[in-house]
């Protein structure tokens, strides 16, 4: 046996045992994960209605916004985190929801002045992958309810934007896996971190391919899981440090990169992968 037909195995074996320990958890798995691609939103929209004043501020003196910009700014940013995360958890105008998600993201880092802050940058492209996972999800639901009605119906469907579902799910994989970059960018490196990296980074390229995606999600999850509990344990902090809001934020993104990679695993990497690619042949 190669050493290629050798990983197929083992790497089948895994994921048969991934299988049967998810069966419990499965038909939640969905909205779960949208839950948790949108929770960062309602985190950043409780805490600009907490710090109004303090967030105010910061935009008037230390960006320059005139008084009325940074209201009508920050009134934008909650109305549309918490009004567009609740309709794509509910399953309700996933195209708009996504749309309005995005841009609030854009329109955050060029407002607090965050593009060229290249981990930041990255953890929402990570982010904006989630949301594309969202959509994809969606249409393919779409297309699998217009498949049984024209079954059903004995009729023609027309066509429509579902068949774009593969290139959102190819978009959404490859853009989920750019924050392991912010973590390889942060910190000291030592052996323990040199291990975890290189491991990590087999993955994500897993991911990003769709071979064996759904094991090798799972893999980024259980790291992320770890890594979020211990790098990012904001309630071990003092209310008073400053910092606690910094790590609190990280801690709810990693959520949020965690829920698309469970909404990975739930669908699956699309037609665009390697691994349907295999099955054609």
């Amino acid at each position: 046996m190669s050493f290629e037909q050798t990983i197929k195995q083992v790497s089948s074996q895994i994921e048969d045992v991934l299988d049967i320990l998810g069966q419990p958890i499965k038909p939640y798995l969905p909205a779960l994960s949208r839950f948790l691609v949108v929770v960062t939103f309602y985190e950043d929209a409780i805490r600009m209605i907490v710090q109004w004043t303090d967030q105010r501020q910061y935009l008037e003196y230390h960006r320059n916004f005139p008084p009325v910009i940074s209201h009508l700014f920050l009134l934008f940013n909650i109305i549309s985190m918490s009004t567009f995360s609740s309709t794509l958890i509910a399953k309700r105008h996933i195209n708009l929801s996504v749309s309005v998600l995005i841009s609030v993201i854009v329109f955050q880092a060029l407002g607090y002045g965050l593009m060229f802050d290249m981990v930041f940058f990255l953890r929402n492209l990570s982010i904006i992958g989630g949301l594309l996972l969202c959509l994809s999800e969606s249409l393919l639901r779409s297309k699998k309810q217009s498949n049984q009605k024209s079954l059903f119906a004995s009729l023609p469907t027309m066509a429509s934007d579902t068949g774009r579902h593969p290139y959102f799910q190819l978009a959404g994989r490859i853009l989920l896996v750019l924050l392991f970059l912010g973590f390889v960018f942060q910190g000291e490196w030592n052996l323990l971190r040199a291990l975890v990296s290189l491991i990590g980074f087999a993955a994500c390229v897993m991911v990003a391919v769709g071979f064996r995606a759904k094991w090798s999600a799972s893999l980024l999850v259980t790291f992320l899981c770890i890594m979020n509990v211990f790098v990012n344990n904001w309630w071990a902090i003092y209310q008073s440090d400053y910092n606690r809001d910094v790590v609190k934020y990280n801690f709810f993104q990693c959520l949020s990169i965690m829920g698309g990679l469970l909404l990975l695993i739930s669908i699956g990497p699309g037609h665009l992968s390697y691994d349907e690619k295999k099955k054609e042949y």
